[in-house]
Parts: C-alpha cells; structure tokens; sequence
C-alpha cells in the first residue's frame, strides 16, 4: 500500500536537518502555509524554464539588427535554449538520486543565473547561442527535480492532485512571458529581458535555498556513479509500463507543441484573424487546459481512477484531431475559423486530463529513482516534441492540415501506447519497483 502524502512528508522531517512543516492529523494553519510555499517553490521552478523561452519571443526582431546576424542564427537560441532543457535532464535527474534534491537544484539555479547575466551582455550570435545553451542545461533542474520532490513528498491521488495545481502555473507561463517580454521592451532593450531573468533567478534560488528543505533521505539515494545511473534508466526503460505512460504523455505532448508551433500561421494566415483575435484564442485555449487540469485534481482525483481519467483524455485529444483533419481537408466544406477554433479548444482542454496522470502513473512505479525517472519524462516530451513541430508547416504555409495529421498521428499513437504497453484493464500495482 503507498504511503500517503503525509506519512512520507512526516517521515522526510525526521531525516533531514531543516524538514518541511506538515500535518499530523489534523490540517493546522502552519501546515497549510507550508503546503502553499512548496506549491509556490514548485511552480515557480516549473515556470522558469517556459518564462526562459517565451520572455525572449518579442526580442528576435531587435536581437537580429542588434547583433547584426541573419534570422536563422538567432533562430538557433531558441533552438539552443530548448535543446539543454531536454538534455539537460538527463544529466540532473541521476544527480539528484545520488546527492539528494538540494544540491543539484541550487547548482542549477547559480549556473542558471551566471549564463543569464552572460546572455545579457553577450557581443556576439554565437556566445548569445552557447550561453542560452548553458541556460536551458541548468534551467532543466528546476524541471526535472520539481517532479522528482512531489515524488518524494505525495503518492497515489494526492501526487496527481499536485501535478494538477503545478498545471495551473505552469500553464500561466507560456501565456504571460510574451506579454511581459513585450512590456520589457517598452522601457528597455532586448537585453533588459535578460536583466529581468536573472532577477527572476536569483529570487528563486533564495526561495529555495530557505525553504525548500530536502525531500530525500540519505538512506534512499543511489550510491553509485554514471554507470550505476544508466543501468537504473535502462531498467526504467525495460519496464513496459513506465514506458507506455511516458510515451503516451509526450506524444500527448508533441500534439500540444504542433499547436503551439503551427497556430500563429494557421490562424492570422490561413483564417485572416488578426495577432489580437489570435492573442485572445491563445489565451482562452490556455485557460482550457487550466480549468480541466484544476477539475482533474479537484474533482476526478479520488472519484474515478487515474486511467480512466487519462484514457478519456486521451479519446478527446484523438477525436478532437480527426475533427480538425476533416475540416482543414475540406470534408465539411469552408468552416471558416470558429470551428477550428473550437476544435483546438477542446484539443489542449483535453491536455489537462492527460499530462498530469501520465506524470501521476509513470512517477507511482520509481518511487527508489524519481530523480532518473522524471529525466526521462521530461526528455522524452520535448525531443518527440521537437520532433513533432516542424512537421506542421512541411507542405507549406497555405494549408493548416500538416498540424491536423500531426496531431491524429501523434493522439491516436499515444493510445496505442496506452491501451498495449499500459493495459490499464490488469490493474497493474502502482508502486511496483522498476530500473532496480
């Protein structure tokens, strides 16, 4: 049986030297204030790395004359930027099963902030490209290692109601940076985003440095070195369950990121709406997944389980697309924009069942390699991702339906991951050992 969120948090108390305040037995008020701070610590990191990408989005136009490097070299911060973040996980997490969740969190957080006050001052495209690299590899932590503590601290429905609350913030993020980028820009240069970044950075680092107490016991952390961490990941990846659910959620992943990558063109060019029509289904699309996240964490969780909710989810995003195919191929004639719209509405609302239970179920069954475990969620998603995004525009920019069979393809692929590698049907434990 696993433990719950409590006992395993009462237990850290014990084993670390400042431990987290938590209920025993009754909620008390102290309790709650700390819940609430490891929420906020939690989120802001989730936050930093989408706040990293998207503040920047507004700049490329300036960074380009200021610099004086074409469009496709800028282009590559991005690029650069996004890389580290995937690999950068890959690093971190096995770190932070040997050493504990501090440390490697804190080394981050300082080598983020060091590469950030660089970019800001950077003379040239290339060391501006090599610093956003260093940026995205010591932003990872605060991915990577955000899960790994909920790990630590929650199992069962209160881990899936957690990942929900992060949902909320880190779903915020993408939407705000740009409007804050663009704000930065009133009063200051590309530059200044920079500037505001490492300020951002620092005040994360001192949260965490004061609050954010270790959540891993000495007694749980893998003693071994490198090969010791690739053994425990190659047995991660043998097992077939972990598996299917982290597939299954990236490839849930790459549908919302062919969104992402292909909407500004699909919407202003092909439909003729304009950036602030656009902004404004961003937005609402946005707050979709937002509110389906919060009703997944605060109503489903506990009431049905979590492969049910996920399994709908999943039939949602899969149905949504096949909608989008048929209208952007002209089965239904000129739909015009709302429609459209409207599919992709109920396509990234339906996110918010999917990826926090994929995250809920794969993180239930490494409870003795969270850190290695969440490197790899986190990995996977944005290399399928990367992957997937580029796609959308391969026949041009005069068709929208690239995004569409993006999507059918990546939906109805992270079922087949769910129903064959899964099989939720045999009631598999949740907490059972893998990679060991």
């Amino acid at each position: 049986m696993p433990d719950s969120g409590v006992s395993r948090a009462q237990r850290a108390q014990h084993d670390t030297p400042h431990p987290l305040p938590t209920p025993a037995g009754p909620a008390t008020t102290a309790a709650q204030r700390a819940g609430l701070l490891v929420t906020l610590v939690l989120g802001g990191l989730t936050a930093l790395p989408p706040l990293s990408m998207d503040m920047y989005l507004p700049a490329l136009p300036a960074v380009t004359d200021s610099l004086h490097a074409p469009a496709a070299t800028v282009q590559l911060t991005l690029t650069a930027c996004l890389t580290g973040m995937a690999l950068g996980q890959l690093v971190v997490g096995p770190m932070s099963d040997r050493w504990g969740r501090r440390r490697p969190l804190l080394l981050g957080m300082i080598v983020y902030v060091l590469a950030t006050v660089i970019c800001a001052f950077a003379p040239t495209a290339e060391l501006l490209i090599a610093f956003r690299l260093l940026q995205g590899l010591a932003g990872a932590a605060g991915i990577v290692i955000s899960r790994a503590v909920v790990r630590d601290l929650y199992d069962g429905v209160e881990m899936a109601r957690f990942f929900s609350t992060l949902m909320l913030i880190s779903g915020v993020a993408p939407v705000v940076a740009p409007v804050i980028g663009g704000q930065v820009l009133r009063f200051t240069d590309w530059r200044g985003i920079f500037v505001v970044l490492t300020v951002v950075g620092l005040l994360l680092t001192f949260v965490v440095w004061k609050w954010l107490h270790e959540t891993l016991p000495e007694a749980e952390r893998h003693t071994g070195g490198i090969g010791d961490a690739l053994r425990t990941m190659r047995g991660l990846l043998a097992d077939r369950v972990f598996t299917g659910y982290m597939v299954a959620g990236s490839l849930a992943f790459a549908a919302l990121f062919a969104y992402v990558s292909a909407s500004p063109f699909v919407v202003q060019e092909i439909y003729g709406a304009s950036p602030q029509t656009f902004s404004l289904l961003f937005g609402i699309n946005s707050i979709g997944l937002i509110a389906v996240g919060q009703i997944n964490g605060k109503v489903l969780v506990g009431r049905i389980s979590l492969d049910k909710a996920l399994g709908f989810g999943l039939a949602v995003i899969s149905l949504a697309a096949i909608a989008l195919l048929l209208m952007t191929t002209g089965v239904f004639g000129d739909v015009g924009l709302l429609p459209v719209a409207a599919g992709l509405f109920v396509l990234m609302s339906a996110m918010g069942l999917a990826m926090p239970n994929t995250n809920t179920q794969a993180l239930m069954r490494t409870r003795h390699a969270a850190g290695s475990a969440s490197a790899l969620l986190g990995t996977s998603s944005f290399l399928i991702g990367a992957v997937a995004s580029p796609l959308v525009g391969i026949a041009g920019e005069e068709t929208a339906v690239p995004m569409a069979v993006v999507q059918v393809v990546c939906a109805l692929s992270a079922v087949a991951c769910f129903l064959l590698l899964c099989r939720p049907w045999r009631h598999v434990p949740q907490d059972q050992p893998a990679g060991g």
